[in-house]
């Protein structure tokens, strides 16, 4: 970059000339860039990609912005950015102020209503940044462009590049170029008028940094209607009760937090209030709390203020003395000017002249609202010590004057992710609540109007090796415990049982996108009286996963959970007027079949929702022609280790679902080699989980065969739909041959015209392996028959038989035979006991 490039305008460094001829057209820029929304994921994936390079010393974006920064400030501001463009920060930031992840969508607030409402941006937002802190400037545009606005950082022409530089490298990994065109930063001195009026002029939002002057001055030239998010200076103090005074090693914290920054943030303390009247007592205290202020100085060297610092210092310090005179201050200062204690008797607040200068004050506690009321436009943070009560009581007391923050004393520059500024929450600030009401019976099945609009955009998948079930387990030792909230084990359907890890948000995330989906799949929480009938316990979330769903949807439910006692469970659906069921096929087979006569007469279940399996088309004409059922439908497709993937739609028929894009990314590869394949072909599904913060799951090869689905949805969503094409451990080596568990399963259907369920065992015998298909009872009338049809419809059986290798059986046996897995009540397809 020349000297003379000194604006970044949406990726491109352009000097003063080009950016003077461009400045007019802001307006129409934002109304162009503004039609595309820009997800919040897009933003999410390129602050990570930068916060990782600037937690490398070793790398180029380190190097290149550490040369715009003092040498002895780098490390500390790289990494205070690095921190904050982190994706927990930001992605906690995005929950604690908008409410989720993905604050731009159009959804139901209420799965009751339908109602939309989603975050707006407010359009064009102006950044008119500070001087004196170097991460404010990029981290602000960050926040618009959480928010979704195009954003205008103008910084002052004495500043580095250092911002510049950053957004350019933020832009630079966004491979959308979505957050390029929404930047433009801008470096030139407030005394260029007219810019700043030609900038401020178009701008729907304007967020300002600096003192009363400089806001007033920019409030003046805002346009009628503009929104002005004033940061401006703001004062904060410390307040301790009697036993807090006397004890030394809070003295010390204060102290540090006086020393820390030269005070120069608006959370360092000037004041220091005490809950006393006493002049005695206020001189007294002010003479400790000097000599625990000038040991903690000395061990942290000051630097020298400049000249006009000094000056303000020495005016103040040289006034309080004269008062000393009046019995009205007390002034205790370092013999090297590097520190300074000022007792006062009147309680009044009155800034410091920084750089290590501390007011001390009485402020007798039922007085602390009515004497800092009048300063609550300045009021920032209080650090109170004493006693849990004393905290509570003076909190509530400090919030009427008009303080927003209250800390405890010695971290009173420390904040934590998500945490409110000066009272408000930013993006909320930089967006918009809007809203969507509709009253036709069509969007009853709409949980996104964005859904309708365009294909999600969506961030390519990461570069990384695939990643197994062992690759997962083995993660789990190392994992962070504060990614440790909730621990789910698999069913074990497909191999031993595995632990799966979420965090309390990420499990919150995942359910609010799978309740979507249930939107989608025809529940209406308005009317539907739904029972869940998976299966609980054993840390098995099923069930669990469910009720949340239901709750979210604030939809009526009958938790009930699977269970032997058939009888009981019918007359439960009967008693409560149930009309809809979730569960898993094997269970549901088994329960309306135990109570055949009662489920038929009642005749009211009209929705069934299953998951972990499918219902076969011959199992769905039964529950249609002999229960009246009138939908049968997946509640999800996923798996305990990567939680919900897809929903099925209204339009979906079969195993088709569309994918749950706003939780995981997709790729389909081919059988045999690591590479995608056609779209349309069929692949192993492998996913990339982006809404996790602890298990971050990258390329993990679930386990399922599946291809895309080409072609718009009859529902008129764009979300990407697969079909599941089963999992790869429906084929089985038996006898040298490869047996597929669907095709047997799909030639009993179509040759036998069987709807029961149909489980495989493969056993070792003295001279060759043993395949056994169990049939149920009920629907089998003819094993040797059935036998016959299947070797005649599946080559691989009769290849193996007449060459020797294997000993096909087929036995008809009770439902109650059959062998499930003992958490979910899976039916085992395979059961390979060799």
């Amino acid at each position: 970059m020349t000297t003379s490039a000194l604006h970044l305008w949406q990726g491109e460094f352009i000097d003063d000339a080009q950016a003077g001829r461009r400045l007019g057209g802001l307006a129409e820029l934002t109304g162009r860039v503004l039609a595309r929304a820009l997800p919040t994921d897009v933003v999410l994936g390129a602050c990570a990609a930068v916060g990782r390079d600037l937690a490398d010393p070793g790398s180029a974006l380190y190097g290149r912005l550490a040369g715009h920064l003092p040498a002895d400030e780098a490390a500390q501001t790289l990494a205070e950015l690095a921190g904050a463009l982190g994706r927990q920060a930001l992605e906690r930031k995005l929950r604690r102020e908008l409410g989720g992840l993905r604050p731009e969508r159009l959804t139901r607030p209420d799965g009751r209503e339908t109602v939309y409402e989603s975050w707006a941006p407010v359009g064009l937002l102006v950044h008119i940044a500070p001087g004196n802190a170097a991460a404010v400037a990029p981290l602000s545009v960050v926040e618009g462009l959480l928010a979704g606005n195009v954003n205008v950082l103008k910084t002052s022409s004495s500043d580095t590049a250092l911002a510049q530089d950053l957004l350019a490298a933020l832009g630079a990994a966004d491979p959308t170029g979505m957050i390029c065109e929404r930047v433009v930063a801008l470096r030139f001195p407030s005394a260029r008028k007219d810019w700043i009026r030609t900038l401020c002029g178009q701008a729907d939002a304007i967020a300002a940094w600096g003192g009363e002057d400089a806001l007033r001055a920019v409030s003046e030239i805002a346009p009628p209607g503009c929104r002005v998010v004033e940061w401006g200076h703001r004062i904060s103090f410390a307040y301790l009760t009697r036993e807090a005074a006397a004890d030394d090693g809070l003295l010390d914290a204060l102290a540090g937090d006086v020393c820390r920054f030269e005070q120069q943030a608006c959370s360092s303390p000037q004041v220091v209030y005490l809950d006393a009247r006493d002049a005695t007592d206020v001189f007294a205290f002010a003479g400790r709390f000097a000599e625990r202020l000038a040991k903690v100085s000395e061990a942290r060297r000051a630097p020298l203020p400049g000249p006009a610092e000094q000056a303000e210092i020495t005016t103040m310090q040289q006034l309080a003395r004269l008062e000393q005179h009046l019995g009205l201050t007390r002034v205790f200062a370092a013999e090297d000017g590097s520190w300074r204690v000022m007792a006062d008797t009147r309680p009044a607040l009155d800034a410091s002249p920084l750089h290590r200068s501390v007011w001390v004050k009485p402020l007798p506690r039922h007085a602390v609202t009515a004497t800092l009321r009048p300063m609550r436009r300045f009021l920032q943070t209080a650090a109170v010590g004493g006693s849990p009560q004393d905290v509570a009581e003076l909190s509530r007391a400090l919030f009427a004057a008009g303080v927003t923050r209250v800390a405890p004393v010695g971290s009173m520059l420390e904040g934590y992710e998500g945490e409110p500024h000066d009272g408000v929450y930013a993006l909320q600030r930089y967006s918009r609540r809007v809203c969507v009401r509709t009253q036709d019976e069509q969007f009853r099945t709409v949980a996104c109007l964005d859904d309708l609009v365009a294909p999600p955009v969506l961030p390519p998948a990461p570069q990384a090796p695939l990643l197994g079930k062992e690759g997962v387990q083995r993660a789990l030792a190392s994992l962070d415990p504060r990614h440790a909230h909730l621990y789910f084990r698999s069913g074990g359907s497909s191999g031993p049982p595995a632990l799966s890890v979420f965090t309390c948000d990420d499990y919150d995330n995942q359910m609010r996108a799978a309740a979507d989906g249930l939107l989608s799949a025809g529940f209406d929480p308005a009317r539907d009286r739904a029972a869940n009938l998976f299966y609980c316990g054993g840390m098995y979330g099923s069930f669990i996963s469910f009720f949340s769903i239901l709750e979210r949807l604030n939809a009526t439910q009958i938790p009930m959970a699977a269970g032997p006692d058939h009888a009981m469970t019918a007359e439960a659906l009967v008693t409560h007027g149930a009309d809809t069921v979730f569960g898993m096929p094997s269970y549901l087979w088994q329960l309306f079949h135990a109570e055949a006569d009662r489920l038929r007469a009642y005749g009211g279940i009209r929705k069934v929702f299953y998951g972990g399996e499918h219902f076969t088309v011959e199992q769905r004409r039964v529950l249609t022609d002999e229960f009246g059922v009138e939908v049968i439908r997946s509640a999800a497709y996923g798996s305990t280790d990567l939680g919900p993937l897809g929903y099925q739609c209204t339009a979906a028929e079969g195993s088709v679902h569309h994918v749950l894009t706003d939780l995981h990314t997709l790729e389909i590869l081919d059988p045999h080699e690591d590479r995608l394949v056609e779209t349309g072909e069929p692949g192993r599904l492998v996913f990339t989980t982006r809404a996790r913060a602890g298990q971050r799951l990258e390329r993990y090869e679930i386990g399922d065969l599946g291809r895309a689905v080409q072609g718009a949805c009859a529902c008129g969503s764009h979300v990407p739909r697969l079909e599941l094409l089963g999992r790869y451990g429906d084929v089985v080596r038996v006898g040298t041959y490869f047996v597929n568990y669907r095709r047997i399963l799909r030639a009993a259907q179509e040759r036998l015209g069987y709807h029961g369920e149909l489980q495989l065992l493969v056993v070792s015998g003295p001279d060759r392996e043993m395949l056994t298909a169990r049939l149920d009872e009920q629907y089998a009338g003819d094993p040797e028959g059935a036998r016959e049809a299947l070797v005649a419809e599946v080559p691989e059986l009769a290849s193996a038989e007449a060459e020797g290798l294997l000993a096909f059986a087929v036995e008809a046996v009770r439902r109650e035979a059959f062998e499930r897995t003992a958490t979910s009540g899976k039916l085992r397809t395979v059961v390979d006991l060799r």
